[in-house]
Formats: structure tokens, C-alpha cells, sequence
């Protein structure tokens, strides 16, 4: 049995490792590519605002994944202790939120930039939306940070009754505030996957009858249309967002949902080997979504394919 766990755990760090590492240089070249532009235009626009903080957050997200995983399999017994185990939670909690958070506001600003309603509460979205930008950053930020603080006095009353419990010896009655106290921790965690899942939902579904709409009306015009190309772009992205979204949604909702012992199956395992890869692999498509990003990707891996070649 120690040797299954000894090779379960050299599993999961090495491949939390190659997740995170290949996720952390994605999300660094993100950021490195947005402060340039910073600093050669002095100003950024609300797309990068938005780019820049889901890079930063996502970085220093799979920076403590990669670090708890590693100190986790070395010294098990001296990281889980109070109050280490629960501040970690704590800045898990924060960074994970905030990336949800921001990636749901810039599902959000695409659908509010690209789709054309007539409706006058969405023309006035559309026409303030730059100045709305920052406000929703800044409330992305203090709500992860509430909810944050909030587990971190949650799991700390619960270590509390679970040691007053163990020393007084009354576990029914205790047994059953406990249980209160799991209960508001699944409801924090599950109302923040919940909204920000559906805060992208609605904007794939608004972009995708804003694009049908749009379709209909130049049925009959044969000339090219530049917003159609734009629009087509935009959902292919939007699309691929909701998809992956939409498979970590279920992954974040199973790890609420499962015991703490069933986390060792197989399908727990694919679970969590998901949600190590999903800040990589949705900033890749970003990335991809980003012509100027993509265009210095493909530059930067091309040469780097012909130093190796050249070797």
C-alpha cells in the first residue's frame, strides 16, 4: 500500500509539474506581450486590462498549485498543519476565483463589444463598456477576495469545534455545526462556479442569436461583410471557450461533490489532471484568438524550431 501511494503521488507531481510549467509560460507570455505593448503605447485598452490580470492571476495560480502538489508529496506531515493548510486554501481560493471571474468578465466584453441588439440598456453597455471594464476587474477582485476570506473563517471555526469537540467528547452536537460549517463552504464555492459559468453561458448564447440575426439580414447581400468575419471569429472563440468551460464546470462541481476518499480513482484523477490543464490551455486559446499574440507565438516558436534544427 505505501508503495501505491509513493507512485500515486510521483504521478500526480509530475504531471501537476508539466501542466503547470507548460501553463505558467503560456500565461507569462501573455503578460510579458501585454506589459510591451504597455510600455510602447502608455495605455492599454480594455481587451488587454483584461488579459493582463487573467494572465497574472492565472500564473501565480499554477506557481502555488505547482508548489502545494511538490511540498504536499515531500513533507505531507509538516505542510498540513494549522494554520498553514488553511491559509493555503485560502490563496487556492482567491487566485482560483479571480481567474473564473475574469475570464467570465472578458466572455462578457466580447459579447457586449461584438454583439449588435437593439436593445437601449445594451447600446448603453456598448457605448460605456470601456469605462464598466475596470469596475468589473475591481469587483472580480474584491469578490474573490470576500469569498477567500469567508472560506478562511469558515475552515477555521470548523478546526475549532472539530478540537473542542475531540476534547470534550461532545460529538453528536458538534457533529451536526460541523456539518453547518461544510455546508456554507460548499455554498461559497458552489454559488461562485455556478455564476461565473453562467455568466459565460449567456454570452456564447447572445453571440451566437446576435451572429443567426445578422446571417438572416445579409442573406441577400453579396458583398463581403467584415462584421459577419468578425462575428464568425468571435464564436468560433467564444464556443471554444463555453466548451472548455463547460467541462471544468463539471470537474470543479465533482470536487465539491465527491468525498475526500474517493479522490484517488481513476476518474477523480482525470478530473483534477483537467483542471490542473485548463488555465493553460484556455489562455492558449486566447492566444489563438489574438492575432497579434498569435502572430508572435507562431515567430517565437519558429525560431526556436530552427535553433534546434540548426543544432
Amino acid at each position: 500500500d505505501q508503495s501505491n501511494v509513493t507512485s500515486y503521488a510521483a504521478t500526480v507531481v509530475a504531471i501537476v509539474t508539466l501542466e503547470a510549467f507548460a501553463g505558467m509560460w503560456i500565461n507569462a507570455f501573455i503578460v510579458s506581450m501585454i506589459c510591451i505593448a504597455w510600455v510602447k503605447k502608455e495605455t492599454l485598452n480594455s481587451n488587454e486590462k483584461i488579459l493582463l490580470l487573467l494572465g497574472c492571476s492565472r500564473f501565480w495560480f499554477l506557481c502555488i498549485l505547482w508548489v502545494y502538489s511538490f511540498l504536499s508529496a515531500i513533507y505531507p506531515y509538516y505542510l498540513h498543519v494549522h494554520p498553514t493548510t488553511q491559509l493555503i486554501g485560502c490563496i487556492y481560493i482567491f487566485l482560483n476565483y479571480l481567474n473564473l471571474w475574469v475570464s467570465a468578465c472578458l466572455c462578457v466584453f466580447y459579447c457586449i463589444k461584438i454583439a449588435n441588439f437593439r436593445n437601449s440598456f445594451f447600446i448603453y453597455l456598448k457605448v460605456k463598456i470601456d469605462r464598466i471594464v475596470p469596475w468589473l476587474l475591481l469587483g472580480s477582485l474584491l469578490l474573490a477576495l470576500a469569498i477567500s476570506v469567508l472560506d478562511y473563517d469558515v475552515t477555521e471555526k470548523l478546526y475549532s469545534k472539530n478540537n473542542n469537540s475531540t476534547c470534550q467528547g461532545n460529538f453528536g452536537e458538534e457533529s451536526i455545526k460541523m456539518e453547518e460549517h461544510l455546508f456554507s463552504i460548499y455554498f461559497l464555492t458552489g454559488f461562485g462556479y455556478v455564476a461565473s459559468f453562467m455568466a459565460v453561458t449567456f454570452s456564447a448564447l447572445l453571440l451566437l442569436f446576435s451572429l443567426w440575426r445578422h446571417k438572416r439580414n445579409m442573406q441577400t447581400n453579396s458583398m463581403k461583410d467584415l462584421s459577419m468575419d468578425a462575428h464568425i471569429k468571435a464564436m468560433k472563440s467564444i464556443l471554444s471557450f463555453l466548451v472548455t468551460y463547460s467541462i471544468n464546470f463539471i470537474c470543479l462541481i465533482l470536487t465539491i461533490s465527491y468525498p475526500i476518499e474517493k479522490y484517488k480513482n481513476a476518474v477523480m484523477f482525470l478530473v483534477f489532471v483537467y483542471l490542473y490543464a485548463f488555465p493553460g490551455v484556455h489562455s492558449l486559446l486566447l492566444i489563438f484568438s489574438n492575432p497579434k499574440l498569435e502572430n508572435t507565438l507562431l515567430r517565437i516558436l519558429s525560431s526556436v524550431k530552427c535553433k534546434v534544427c540548426m543544432r
